[in-house]
């Protein structure tokens, strides 16, 4: 074969390689991505506004797979104990499930701010932080304090007056104490407005030298705190002892 016969032969090879990767990359072009799942979360954080220390919160977050392949939720892991989820773990293509969240009674106070990590197997949103918040009065006001301090010479008339008020939505009851020192103090109790406010009087009746603790614990009908603790501490010393 001389050289004028092998010039097209060459070129017909080289045209028919080029051509197998044409057809080759076309192909590969043409070939289904890999199925994927993919998380959307329309909301992140939920604000419950005012509320009150008793109640239980809770809050449900729609999570939607609008992928093409299974979501899983891998991990569901909330900053506090007090925090109970709820949630199924697989939600098929196209479909949404719900995070349920619920904060326990008693658990926040005052501005408060919790956070529930969660983790997916979407490779383009691996997890996310959901947040609950909000602002929470105390169920019961206890004023000054639960804590009673007498510091004075044990002949002193030593008192404190502590009030219980209530923010509780319905009529809310001491229905009795118990005073764990009745031989240091005498403890009396009135209504002064029904289901709201209670008056509570202490008076130290030790009157010898020295230090003593004890508790009168209150019991009340609301069914989240059905008894309150107040600590009684005293300090009777001459006044050269007890001045700052």
């Amino acid at each position: 074969m001389n050289q004028t016969d092998q010039k097209p032969l060459s070129h017909a090879v080289g045209l028919s390689l080029f051509l197998s990767l044409l057809i080759f990359l076309e192909i590969g072009l043409q070939a289904p991505a890999q199925a994927q799942p993919r998380v959307e979360i329309p909301v992140t954080e939920h604000d419950f506004g005012q509320v009150r220390e008793d109640m239980a919160l809770a809050y449900s977050f729609v999570i939607k797979n609008v992928g093409d392949r299974d979501l899983k939720i891998v991990e569901v892991d909330p900053d506090c104990a007090c925090t109970v989820a709820d949630y199924k773990r697989v939600i098929p293509p196209g479909q949404e499930g719900k995070i349920n969240l619920e904060l326990k009674p008693f658990s926040v106070v005052h501005a408060f701010k919790k956070k529930t990590y969660v983790r997916f197997n979407d490779p383009n949103r691996t997890s996310v932080n959901l947040v609950l918040q909000g602002n929470a009065q105390k169920s019961i006001d206890i004023q000054p304090s639960h804590v009673i301090r007498f510091r004075g010479a044990p002949q002193q008339n030593l008192t404190a007056q502590v009030r219980f008020i209530s923010h509780m939505p319905f009529p809310w009851e001491i229905t009795k104490f118990q005073n764990s020192i009745p031989d240091k103090v005498d403890v009396t109790l009135k209504m002064e407005k029904p289901g709201k406010i209670y008056v509570m009087d202490i008076t130290n009746k030790y009157h010898e030298q020295g230090r003593y603790v004890g508790k009168i614990v209150v019991f009340t009908n609301a069914i989240h705190k059905p008894k309150i603790i107040m600590r009684v501490i005293a300090d009777l010393y001459p006044d050269s002892a007890v001045s700052p």
